[in-house]
């Protein structure tokens, strides 16, 4: 068996040495990280009637309210490119993909308390089961997503097979966010009840139920919103037309990978110290 040996020396103080034990972790655990999301997976709907539905009952609930706010005219919303239905649908499940990343992290860690406090295993493998779990549910997403619009007239082109990494981008974005209040989340349970509130706000200047505005100030919060280059980007590649947002979605991207490395290394130090305190 291997032997680790733990030392006051912080690994912050050699950042190659750092990287190698989180790459290593993190390979270690993806053993771990199959079990436990074949686990929540199949505890997930086991017990459920309608199954794996869900995944498309909340997102469909939530098109039909807009749908009828637009057409009984209680809520004024600008034309689309695409028919409306069909911009309020796609949105709205390309959402529920990113607050699920987003939520994932802090519910993984949440729920594995008792684990964490009794058991020396790598961290990243419950951010590694939650990745898969994340998978799973997007892939179903994706399948109801198509099945729907081709009954709505909608026939994806070429684009569809860059679609896939537009997922990948709404993944990376709420794994990121949800890496960085994960710490905070651990110490204050406010944050994890806070989050859908703030986020439903956020939703209502990205756009997921309401086209960008043409001027004003609200339109410069839709376009300086990083959700709006990867909520745009994914819809346009779905629908089969034009992405007017590829170079912003690239840049976010990119900004974004450095982030989930950064908040990568900032989960991992405080760990140790949240488990401590969890077991104190």
């Amino acid at each position: 068996m291997k032997t680790t040996i733990y030392t006051p020396e912080s690994s912050l103080r050699s950042p190659k040495k750092m990287v190698r034990e989180m790459w290593g972790d993190l390979m270690r655990g993806r053993e771990l990280a199959w079990r436990l999301a074949v686990r929540d997976i199949s505890a997930m709907y086991r017990q459920s009637f309608l199954g794996i539905l869900w995944a498309f009952i909340v997102p469909l609930a939530g098109t039909v309210t807009w749908i009828f706010l637009k057409g009984s005219g209680i809520v004024n919303v600008s034309t689309t490119d695409i028919p409306y239905p069909v911009y309020v649908f796609t949105g709205t499940m390309l959402w529920s993909v990113f607050m699920d990343s987003l939520s994932m992290p802090l519910n993984q860690t949440n729920s594995a308390k008792a684990m964490l406090s009794k058991i020396n295993f790598p961290r990243e493998s419950l951010i590694l089961s939650g990745i898969y779990q994340i998978l799973f549910n997007s892939g179903i997403k994706v399948v109801l997503i198509l099945a729907a619009l081709m009954i709505m007239g909608i026939y994806p082109g070429w684009s569809l097979l860059l679609f896939p990494l537009a997922v990948f981008s709404l993944m990376l974005a709420g794994i990121t966010m949800g890496m960085f209040i994960t710490p905070i989340g651990m110490l204050y349970t406010d944050i994890g009840r806070g989050i859908p509130i703030a986020m439903q706000f956020v939703m209502f200047v990205t756009p997921v139920v309401f086209p960008i505005p043409k001027s004003g100030w609200v339109a410069q919060v839709f376009y300086f919103n990083p959700m709006t280059p990867i909520i745009m980007t994914a819809r346009n590649w779905l629908t089969n037309t034009p992405a007017g947002f590829l170079d912003s979605f690239l840049y976010v991207n990119a900004v974004l990978v450095v982030l989930l490395f950064l908040f990568w290394v900032v989960y991992r130090v405080t760990m140790p110290v949240l488990i401590e305190r969890m077991s104190a």
